[in-house]
């Protein structure tokens, strides 16, 4: 295992190919309220494990609040996106998936 790698715009992330699993995690803090990812998809699910501030999410049609505690699923091949409207957001996102693939769509 390489253990933690920093991204950009991310605390850091660590996939399952270092882990030699199935699933990669990102940790990601944000400490503006109106940031967020553009919109975009994946090809697996991802979860939204939220542990600080609050965030409206908006997966497909449906539009989610979440907040500490809360988790939101992200369905393979929905767009989804959110918008911080609490700050400092904590969360760790979990890909179902040995890498991070993203498709933009903004």
């Amino acid at each position: 295992m390489t253990g933690l790698k920093r991204s950009p715009g991310l605390t850091g992330h660590v996939t399952g190919r270092d882990l030699e699993c199935g699933v990669t995690v990102l940790f990601v803090t944000v400490d503006e309220i109106g940031k967020g990812p553009k919109l975009h998809w994946h090809p697996y699910d991802e979860l939204f494990v939220i542990r600080r501030g609050r965030a409206r999410f908006t997966v497909g049609d449906e539009v989610i609040e979440g907040g500490p505690g809360d988790v939101i699923r992200g369905p393979a091949r929905i767009p989804h996106r959110f918008e911080v409207i609490e700050a400092p957001y904590e969360a760790q996102d979990i890909h179902l998936n040995d890498e991070w693939i993203q498709t933009d769509l903004e």
